[in-house]
């Protein structure tokens, strides 16, 4: 079946009314039809700027715990890898919620990504394929 990854932008505009994306992602996860998939890194990312509103907080994670989004295991053998990552794309600068992105696009074999960050349209998974963009 195929997956979407999430980035947090979509999803801290998801839960911040004020956010101007936030009827994109509304409309977006109205519509979506395949599981959502995200890291640990972009919860983290998300949380942290939604640190305005306890109660966005608390409804994200809610929302998450009602199996909103899937998160995948990120072990430290895989750090190689998203060091890589970050090291080749350190002139955007690549961030480790992103870098943790592309490697489990890399990592499940996903190239569609929910994201308002353009830096998408210049990373590729494993050094050839391009994302395909929704959202942006």
């Amino acid at each position: 079946m195929k997956k979407v990854l999430i980035d947090s932008g979509p999803l801290i505009a998801l839960f911040d009314a004020s956010d101007k994306y936030h009827i994109k992602a509304v409309n977006f996860i109205k519509s979506n039809k395949y599981p959502l998939v995200t890291t640990i890194a972009s919860v983290t990312e998300t949380l942290h700027l939604l640190d305005f509103n306890r109660n966005a907080q608390i409804d994200f994670i809610e929302w998450i715990h009602k199996g909103a989004v899937e998160i995948p295991n990120i072990e430290s053998s895989d750090f190689g890898r998203l060091k890589e990552l970050t090291e080749k794309y350190r002139d955007l600068p690549m961030d480790f919620a992103d870098s943790c992105l592309v490697y489990l696009a890399e990592k499940l074999n996903l190239n569609t990504v929910a994201t308002i960050d353009r830096d998408f349209t210049i990373y590729r998974i494993k050094g050839r394929k391009k994302f395909k963009v929704i959202l942006s």
